[in-house]
C-alpha cells in the first residue's frame, strides 16, 4: 500500500492542466456563436471535470485539479478578472521555440485590488464539491511575479515600482485568503517571470544588466510578502515554468542565477521544477534549498511528449538529485502541465494518462518504503 504524505506535495503530483477533450472544445466553440449559454457551457465543463478527476484518482494521484478546463490560458483568465486589468488583442503573441502563441494579453488600466466576485472562486467551490473528499484538491493561479512581465504596468497609472508591487502583495494576499475560504488547502503559483530572469536567451534579460538582479530580489520579497498572511494549514507550492506551449518552450537555462535566493529565502512549503532535459541544467542549484525546509518536486517526466520515459533512468535521476536533497524531502512529477493554454501540448490523452500513472509508480517504487509523518 502506498504510503501517504499528509501534507502537499505529494510524492507523485503534478502541475495541474490537463488536455481539454473535444467536447469541451465543441462547447466553448457553441458558447461564442451563441448557440449554448453560459450555463449550458458550464454543465459540459463539470461533466468533464468529474471525468478527470476520477481518471486522476484512478491513476494513483493523492491530489486532483479541474485539469484548468474552464480556462483558455493558464495565467490570463485569472489576471484579466482582478480589478486594475483588462485583456486584450496585442500585435503579437508570446515567443516560443519555432512558433508565436494566440494573441493575448493583460494590461493595468486602473488601481488594482482583487476582485471578490473573482470567477474562479466558484470554481475551486465547485472542484472541491466535485472531489467530495476523495483526494487532495489543488488549484493553480499565476505567480504575483507574472504581472511584472514587460508591458503590463501602466507607467501612467503605476510610476512608481515599488506601489505597483505593494498593490499586488496586498491583491494576493486578498485572493489567497479569499481561496482559503471557499475552502482550498492546496495552492500551486505558477512563474514563468522568475524562470525567465534565469534565463541567458531571453532578449529583455540582456538589457537589464545589474537590473536582473533587482528584479530577482524583488520577486523573492513579492511572493513571500504575497504569502506573508497566509493561514498555516494551507500548502502553497511555486511552480517554475521556462514555457509551454504546444509542446515547445520558451527559453532554456539552468536555475543558477535565481537559486541562491529564491531556493534559499523563498517561504514556500515546495518548488514544481523542470528537469526534462538538456534545456533544464544541473541539479547542482538544489543545494540551496534548505534542509528540511520546502520540498522539491521533481519534473523529471516531459508532459511535451507521449513517450514514456525509461523507469530506471528516471529513478537514478531522483537518486542523483538526493545528492543535493535528502530523498525524502524530494517528489515527482511532469515538468510541466499537459495543456497551459486551451490548444494542449503534441500528444493523446492515452499518454497522458499513462504518463501520469508512471509518475504515481516510480513513486511507490522509489518512496514506498518511507512512514512519512
Amino acid at each position: 500500500m502506498t504510503k501517504t504524505i499528509t501534507q502537499a506535495p505529494f510524492r507523485a503530483d503534478h502541475v495541474g492542466s490537463l488536455l481539454r477533450p473535444s467536447r469541451l472544445h465543441e462547447a466553448r466553440s457553441d458558447f461564442k456563436k451563441g448557440s449554448i449559454s453560459a450555463e449550458q457551457l458550464r454543465n459540459v465543463e463539470n461533466e468533464e471535470i468529474k471525468r478527470v478527476v476520477d481518471k486522476q484518482i484512478d491513476a494513483g494521484l493523492q491530489a486532483v485539479t479541474d485539469g484548468e478546463f474552464r480556462r483558455t490560458f493558464f495565467h490570463l483568465d485569472f489576471m484579466e478578472h482582478l480589478n486594475g486589468f483588462e485583456g486584450y488583442v496585442p500585435d503579437h503573441g508570446y515567443a516560443f521555440k519555432g512558433q508565436e502563441s494566440e494573441k493575448r494579453n493583460v494590461w493595468n488600466t486602473g488601481e488594482i485590488s482583487f476582485n471578490p466576485d473573482h470567477p474562479f472562486l466558484r470554481d475551486v467551490e465547485d472542484l472541491i464539491d466535485i472531489v467530495d473528499g476523495r483526494a487532495a484538491v489543488k488549484f493553480a493561479i499565476p505567480s504575483p511575479n507574472m504581472f511584472f512581465n514587460d508591458g503590463i504596468r501602466n507607467p501612467d497609472i503605476y510610476p512608481n515600482l515599488e506601489k505597483y508591487a505593494e498593490d499586488i502583495i496586498k491583491t494576493y494576499q486578498d485572493a489567497i485568503q479569499a481561496f482559503y475560504d471557499a475552502g482550498l488547502r492546496y495552492l500551486q503559483l505558477d512563474d514563468v517571470y522568475v524562470a525567465g530572469l534565469a534565463a541567458d536567451n531571453v532578449p529583455w534579460n540582456e538589457d537589464l544588466g545589474e537590473q536582473r538582479d533587482y528584479r530577482i530580489d524583488l520577486a523573492v520579497r513579492v511572493l513571500n510578502e504575497s504569502l506573508a498572511k497566509k493561514p498555516g494549514d494551507l500548502t502553497v507550492t511555486v511552480h517554475l515554468c521556462r514555457g509551454n506551449y504546444r509542446s515547445t518552450w520558451a527559453f532554456e537555462g539552468s536555475y543558477d542565477r535565481i537559486a541562491p535566493k529564491l531556493f534559499a529565502k523563498g517561504n514556500v512549503d515546495g518548488f514544481f521544477l523542470e528537469y526534462d532535459d538538456e534545456r533544464s541544467g544541473g541539479f547542482n542549484p538544489l543545494e540551496h534549498i534548505p534542509e528540511e525546509g520546502p520540498r522539491v518536486v521533481l519534473g523529471v517526466i516531459t508532459s511535451k511528449s507521449g513517450e514514456l520515459e525509461d523507469r530506471d533512468d528516471v529513478i537514478r535521476r531522483i537518486k542523483r538529485a538526493s545528492d543535493y536533497v535528502p530523498l525524502e524531502q524530494l517528489c515527482l512529477s511532469p515538468q510541466c502541465g499537459f495543456a497551459s493554454t486551451h490548444h494542449g501540448n503534441e500528444l493523446t490523452e492515452g499518454q497522458q494518462w499513462e504518463k501520469l500513472k508512471f509518475v504515481a509508480d516510480v513513486a511507490e517504487e522509489v518512496w514506498g518504503s518511507f512512514e512519512i509523518k
